[in-house]
Order: C-alpha cells, then sequence, then structure tokens
C-alpha cells in the first residue's frame, strides 16, 4: 500500500495523549480535593488548559476538513474529531472556571496556600459550578458508547499490514475493534455518570465506577497514544511513495 502523506494530516496520536492524561487529570484532582490538598489553583487550571487546547484546535480541524478522509478513513475523523473537540472544549471550560475562581478568593483575601480552606470551599461550590457542563458531557458518553456499537458492528480501528506492532493483527480485525471500542465505551459509561455523582447526596459507587473507568481509559489512552508514535511514524515510512 502507497500513501500519499502530503494530503492529510494524521495527529491522532497526540489526540490519545491528550485524552488521556485530561481523564487522568480530573480524576487527580477530584482525589486531591477530597483529601483537601488543592490549593494553588492556576496550576491545576493551566494542567487542564494544555490538554484541552490541544484538543479543541486538533478536534476542530478534523471535524472541519476531514484530512483522514483522504487517504480512505474517512469515518475516523468523525470517530476522532469530534469527541476531541468536544472533550477539549470542556476542559478549557473547567479550566477557566478554575482561573476565576482563583482569582475571586485572591481578591476576598483567602490564603491559596491553605489548601484545607481552599478545598473545602470549592468542594461545596464545584458541583453547581460543573454540573451546566455535565449534561454535555453525558450527551457525548452516549456518542462515545454508539461510536463503540459502530466500531463493533463494522470491525473499525484495524491497523493496516504496513503499521509496526498493531499491524500483525491486521488478520484479526476484531481485536483492535474490541480494544478500541471498550475504551470509548466505558469512557462513556462515566460520562452518563458524572452528571447524577454530582447531584447533593449522591450515591458515592457512581464516583467510584466513573473513577475505576477512566482511570483504566486514561492509562491506556495514553500508553496506547505513547506507542503510536512509533508505530505511525512507521506507517509513513512504510507506505510512503518510493
Amino acid at each position: 500500500m502507497v500513501i500519499d502523506w502530503s494530503v492529510t494530516e494524521v495527529y491522532n496520536t497526540i489526540m490519545a495523549v491528550s485524552t488521556g492524561v485530561g481523564l487522568l487529570l480530573i480524576l487527580r484532582f477530584g482525589s486531591h480535593l477530597a483529601k483537601q490538598k488543592v490549593g494553588q489553583l492556576e496550576g491545576w487550571a493551566i494542567g487542564f488548559a494544555i490538554p484541552g487546547f490541544i484538543l479543541t484546535i486538533t478536534g476542530a480541524h478534523m471535524s472541519f476538513t476531514w484530512p483522514l478522509s483522504k487517504i480512505g478513513f474517512p469515518f475516523d475523523d468523525i470517530i476522532f474529531g469530534e469527541p476531541s473537540l468536544a472533550f477539549g472544549i470542556l476542559l478549557m471550560a473547567v479550566s477557566i472556571l478554575l482561573w476565576r475562581k482563583s482569582n475571586l478568593y485572591i481578591r476576598q483575601g483567602m490564603n491559596m496556600d491553605d489548601s484545607i480552606i481552599v478545598s473545602n470551599t470549592l468542594k461545596k461550590e464545584l458541583p453547581y459550578l460543573i454540573k451546566p457542563l455535565s449534561y454535555f458531557a453525558a450527551a457525548m458518553g452516549l456518542a462515545l458508547i454508539s461510536i463503540a456499537f459502530a466500531g463493533i458492528r463494522f470491525q473499525l480501528f484495524a491497523a493496516p499490514p504496513e503499521e509496526p506492532i498493531s499491524g500483525n493483527f491486521a488478520d484479526y480485525p476484531m481485536l483492535e475493534a474490541t480494544f478500541m471500542s471498550g475504551l470509548f465505551a466505558i469512557i462513556g459509561i462515566g460520562a452518563v455518570l458524572f452528571p447524577f455523582a454530582l447531584n447533593k447526596n449522591a450515591n458515592p459507587n457512581f464516583a467510584k465506577v466513573i473513577k475505576f473507568l477512566w482511570t483504566i481509559a486514561g492509562i491506556a489512552f495514553v500508553l496506547f497514544g505513547a506507542m503510536n508514535y512509533f508505530t505511525h511514524i512507521g506507517l509513513i515510512v512504510n507506505t510512503m511513495p518510493k
């Protein structure tokens, strides 16, 4: 197989890493908040903004221009582009909210080095702040579950044989279809549960399930995305016009 790589852009490598980091960062922030360890909010705001910005610009470009359609994978522009755009905007929204809260607390004279005061104050306010965002997250969760079903039904995500490592399983398309569809599904289930976890006196099992699912997905996306830097470079080398 020969591909003219000059006509397209493939950056689901950094998309995967940013998605994994974003999921794990949400869980880390929640854990620190529960343990009263959240103090200076600017660092957290920037931490959310970095993967959020990357996912927003790459997801927007992929959603609006369909670059992968030029090499025969138009469905991947929907599968990777639109969820990345949605997640990126959500992360950016959280970043802005935390940055504004930090400025407000400072003007109120709060000691931002006192993580107990900051954490307890934010713990009371945060569910009401992000509850409106959680509805869109839940809707996109349903979309991710739909993508998972499509991945299984149409046996998507299989790597071409020219791709190192993943290409070794090209004759078993259901293997990678099941793996990737499973990741999309568990992120989607967690997103659907997210609004319920923010309710007052919510069942703590909602948060536990979300943490379990997003930990698995976050680690998997970071590792898979990092590996893809090697596999995608190899795919390009192996499919370049001679």
